[in-house]
């Protein structure tokens, strides 16, 4: 099966990314892994203390990542998967999508900032060139209906 890979963060069009995500993995009979990144910094403390950041922080990726794999089965009739990785975004998302082979689609959600449409997209169109599957660029600020209406 062919899995739309989508980018759990804290950001704004992360909604847009999971919306598109879900509504093409249902048209194609495809499925949806999430992944979420914790990054290193967070655990620069002793080893009791970080262990306990660490558990806190995969505590709140789980409950934030269940918002949107309850809108995904109610809505879209789909059950995604999550990934929990540890390291830097971009080096984590690209060892993702060369990891499982079922991933067919990375997609990202751009910000609507007038400093362009964010660190992460602008890392990863970068690295797209040597990527083994194509990215999808969904715009934070594309309506609802419209997302429908072009999945």
């Amino acid at each position: 099966m062919r899995k739309f890979l989508v980018v759990l963060d804290d950001s704004r069009e992360c909604l847009n990314a999971m919306r598109f995500a879900a509504m093409r993995a249902k048209k194609t009979n495809g499925g949806v892994e999430i992944l979420s990144i914790i990054p290193p910094e967070e655990f620069q403390h002793w080893i009791g203390v970080g262990d306990i950041m660490r558990q806190e922080a995969r505590e709140r990726i789980e409950a934030h990542f269940e918002v949107f794999a309850k809108w995904m089965r109610d809505r879209q009739g789909i059950d995604p998967e999550l990934v929990i990785r540890e390291g830097e975004l971009v080096t984590e998302i690209l060892e993702q999508v060369h990891t499982d082979p079922e991933i067919g689609v990375l997609v990202l959600g751009a910000g609507t900032e007038s400093a362009g449409p964010g660190p992460l997209v602008t890392q990863m169109a970068k690295a797209s060139g040597t990527l083994p599957i194509p990215v999808t660029i969904v715009p934070g600020d594309l309506p609802k209906d419209r997302l429908e209406a072009i999945t």
